[in-house]
């Protein structure tokens, strides 16, 4: 896993913010015959700080709306129609889609 974040931590003014996130391939099982694939996510945060504690921030999810994997899981589960001792296959939980969202905050 990789991870990076740089920005302007000022106490008022612009500022603004991006990480990265990445994990590479990495065995779903101990023997490693199953492997996730590798994700990557890039985050954006961008505001302004007011000197009376007043937060104002633009936070940009998945900025590139990349269609990846967040957590891989490999075990065995079974669906209608599937076999009665189930079936072994990789489960995932897909990244969520680009999202944008606004926020407003006070701290004393």
């Amino acid at each position: 896993m990789t991870t990076g974040a740089a920005g302007n931590p000022g106490s008022h003014g612009p500022f603004g913010a991006i990480r990265l996130r990445h994990f590479g391939a990495y065995p779903l099982v101990e023997d490693n015959s199953v492997r996730a694939t590798a994700s990557t996510l890039v985050n954006a945060d961008a505001g302004w700080l007011l000197g009376s504690g007043l937060r104002l921030q633009l936070s940009v999810l998945n900025l590139f709306d990349a269609r990846v994997n967040d957590i891989q899981y490999y075990y065995t589960s079974r669906l209608p129609n599937e076999p009665a001792q189930g079936v072994d296959d990789v489960h995932v939980h897909p990244a969520e889609p680009r999202q944008v969202r606004v926020s407003m905050s006070w701290g004393l």
